[in-house]
């Protein structure tokens, strides 16, 4: 009778043990997966945080640099809008003289920027830089020429033989030898001319500050100028250059003002007439850069007109290079 009984309490709590293990089992499984849901629930919580994280930052960054920055640039004098120019890269070696137009053109060479504008009809109509900063062959890739390319762009114009591939700023003034900065100018007002006398101005000053240059054509077809103004500033000095591109000993051989390859330049009892009423023969007044000489450019600038010749007080301090007692013919 105890056995029976026995037999029957024993079979009771093999089932009870049974049924705690099914109910832990399942409890256990519960706890899992309301772990996983829950997991996947938090994952899913620091997902979405980064992306709205990463969709306000690049929402804050587009706020806060406009879409056309690259054109809201402020030119040199602030009268010019760069805004109707479309900014592209040349190479600073590109032969080729095509020209997009409306177009905008950094022509300065290394770190320098020197901006050049076309029109509609690819004309180069503007070339400016805030400061010009002087080519410095230690530091810079400059060929034994003195120049940063061997050769120019090929602009329309260039082919002519009494036409240069002139640059509206120089090699020694840090620019470069494209489309953009170069324009089919007369070989001597390139080289011996105004032009000239401007680039060795700057350069004897060790650079200027707000240059401008405003080039100007005789019609919409030829990429030929007729007409070069300079603006710039030397130890805070305004200076302006304006000037044809033409022959200037031509010019002047025509205005009587040459005798016909002689040596000797007319004589005159009388001051001569370019030279300012007030001049004092105050040299320090037209010196601007201190060096003791006198450039086209200064003498320009102080009101003198060219050319300046050998009765001027003013010649003595100036650069005849071919000695025939004018100066800027």
């Amino acid at each position: 009778m105890l056995q029976k009984k026995y037999q029957k309490s024993s079979g009771i709590i093999l089932l009870l043990l049974s049924f705690l293990i099914v109910f832990t089992s399942c409890s256990q499984q519960s706890d899992t997966g309301k772990n996983q849901d829950g997991s996947k629930k938090e994952e899913s919580t620091v997902e979405s945080k980064k992306s709205t994280s990463d969709d306000e930052a690049e929402k804050t960054v587009s706020e806060s640099v406009p879409a056309n920055s690259a054109q809201t640039t402020t030119s040199v004098n602030g009268d010019f809008d760069y805004s109707k120019y479309t900014l592209i890269e040349v190479d600073g070696g590109d032969l080729s003289g095509y020209r997009k137009p409306n177009s905008r053109v950094d022509i300065g060479f290394g770190d320098r920027e020197y901006w050049a504008f076309t029109n509609e009809y690819g004309q180069l109509i503007r070339v400016e830089a805030k400061k010009i900063t002087l080519q410095n062959s230690k530091t810079e890739d400059v060929l034994s020429s003195g120049r940063y390319y061997s050769d120019e762009a090929k602009v329309p114009g260039t082919e002519s033989p009494d036409l240069d591939e002139g640059h509206v700023i120089a090699d020694a003034l840090g620019g470069v030898s494209n489309a953009y900065n170069i324009t089919p100018q007369n070989s001597i007002l390139n080289r011996h001319g105004d032009q000239a006398y401007m680039e060795k101005v700057i350069r004897d000053a060790g650079g200027c500050t707000d240059f401008v240059a405003e080039i100007q054509y005789p019609n919409t077809q030829t990429q030929i100028p007729s007409h070069y103004k300079f603006t710039y500033k030397i130890h805070g000095r305004s200076i302006t250059d304006e000037f044809d591109n033409v022959n200037p000993d031509e010019v002047n051989k025509n205005l009587g003002i040459t005798t016909g390859g002689s040596n000797t330049p007319p004589q005159t009892n009388t001051v001569p007439a370019n030279e300012p009423v007030s001049s004092n023969e105050d040299v320090s007044k037209v010196d601007t850069n201190r060096d003791g000489r006198v450039t086209i450019a200064e003498a320009k600038a102080a009101g003198f007109k060219m050319p300046i010749t050998r009765d001027s007080w003013l010649y003595k301090y100036m650069d005849d290079r071919d000695g025939d007692g004018l100066v800027g013919e």
